[in-house]
């Protein structure tokens, strides 16, 4: 499973083998004046202004396929085949164009995976986020597949993420977003087009919704079909999220029932269910308070789902025009990133997602220059919204404390608003001696403080 947590989840971990006493973090000299900034509203992506606060209505429209300080120049215009034009890494090469458009022709009937509206509320909570208001937590499979899709495992990273969202709430004392990389993390980017065994050489597998992982011609040939089933994947998974987030078995009195077998009979599960008791205290406090847990804030949780941009005809397939705004979103998820080997200021992936009005992530290794970040940043988000840029560092515990001051310094000073998380899974894996991939607890909980740290330095 997959980890992004925002830098202020340090304060919620402190707080938790504290015993949850620990306050709310207070932000330290060269932070932006959080407490004298209004509520946040979300402004479209293709708005002229530059500002961090709410604009008027009437500057909230304009030509939908025109985003004029969106673009890489000034003339250019944006709409949802322009990153044709430009170059695309990543992308599979299939041996049947004419199935292919078959295919996404098909897609492009689909009814929309999310809706816009959503979004717009992820991005307003983002934006909090980057008011450290609230905190973001991102988890999720490094990438879905067919053959492990059932009810049982979505319903596990669902309660997991719920888990750590009410450990994070409890000991910060402020709300959490939670996001799932689910209903829709399917690509995976590749070094190498070509894998080499014995001898044979296939194409890599990028993703159940390309090819398959097994090595031989049938299963590596990319295949459009796999989209459909990619699609409808995507639309049960969402389907039953959305039963678990508002029937019920989000309400915050389960909390003690959230726990997960492999936590039985071992220090961590006893620490969880000593908080569960907390808060099953504080809920019974409120309700003889009068604030009843049947209170739809007690019952309910707002849950959103994010991927990678990778598969651009996919993407534009599902990529509709919000009758409301004029805006672009693409609806196969809330919020889309943009990953380290496809985000060339002048490519084709890019450019897609400066044209979509979805919160965007930026991933940034130790690789990154501090300058083409902000150069990113602001192709991205030239208006200078809160909430439209999450920066996700995977970079591990030794790089960021060599690596990310420069990035977080360039930001701050170019005066650019982000969210800044932290991909601790990601950033720090190692291999066992038995071959199998893991993540030493001690660095991502390195990760996670050096973040906080850096950015309220």
């Amino acid at each position: 499973m997959a980890l992004a947590i925002n830098s202020a989840a340090a304060a919620a971990a402190a707080a938790l083998s504290n015993g949850g006493a620990a306050q709310p973090p207070r932000p330290r000299a060269g932070l932006l004046p959080m407490k004298r900034r209004g509520s946040i509203s979300a402004v479209h992506a293709a708005d002229p202004a530059r500002g961090t606060g709410s604009v008027p209505a009437a500057a909230k429209t304009s030509s939908p396929t025109v985003a004029p300080e969106a673009a890489a120049s000034p003339a250019a215009s944006w709409k949802v085949d322009s990153w044709k034009a430009k170059k695309a890494l990543q992308l599979p090469e299939y041996p049947s164009k004419e199935e292919l458009d078959t295919v996404l022709q098909t897609i492009e009937t689909f009814p929309p995976i999310v809706f816009a509206g959503e979004a717009r509320h992820l991005e307003e909570r983002l934006a909090e986020a980057a008011m450290g208001r609230a905190f973001v937590l991102q988890g999720g499979d490094c990438a879905e597949s067919f053959k492990e899709f059932n009810a049982n495992n979505i319903r596990d990273t669902f309660r997991v993420l719920l888990q750590m969202g009410a450990v994070l709430m409890f000991g910060g004392q402020v709300p959490v977003v939670k996001v799932g990389r689910m209903a829709g993390q399917f690509a995976k980017p590749r070094s190498d087009n070509l894998e080499e065994r014995d001898g044979v050489k296939l194409p890599s597998y990028r993703g159940d919704n390309v090819n398959g992982d097994a090595f031989d011609v049938k299963s590596r040939t990319p295949d459009p079909e796999r989209m459909i089933r990619a699609y409808a994947q995507s639309v049960a998974t969402l389907n039953l999220l959305r039963a678990f987030a508002t029937g019920g078995y989000a309400a915050m009195q389960r909390v003690i029932q959230w726990n997960l077998d492999f936590m039985d009979h071992n220090e961590q599960g006893d620490r969880y269910r000593e908080l569960a008791h907390r808060v099953d205290e504080a809920l019974g406090f409120m309700t003889a308070a009068g604030l009843g847990i049947d209170h739809p804030i007690m019952t309910t949780t707002d849950f959103w789902t994010s991927h990678e941009c990778l598969l651009l005809p996919y993407e534009q397939a599902l990529t509709r025009e919000d009758s409301t705004s004029g805006l672009f979103y693409d609806c196969s998820a809330h919020m889309l990133w943009v990953g380290e080997r496809t985000r060339q200021l002048d490519g084709a992936h890019v450019e897609f997602l400066r044209g979509i009005a979805n919160p965007l992530g930026i991933k940034v290794s130790d690789k990154m220059n501090p300058a083409e970040l902000v150069k990113l940043i602001e192709i991205l988000n030239p208006s200078n919204k809160p909430g439209r840029i999450t920066i996700i560092t995977r970079m591990g515990a030794e790089n960021m404390r060599v690596k990310l001051p420069h990035l977080i310094r360039a930001v701050r000073n170019s005066g650019q608003i982000v969210t800044w998380i932290t991909d601790p899974m990601h950033g720090n894996t190692i291999k066992a001696p038995c071959g199998l991939k893991t993540r030493p607890f001690d660095s991502i909980m390195v990760s996670i403080f050096q973040l906080w740290s850096l950015v309220h330095s």
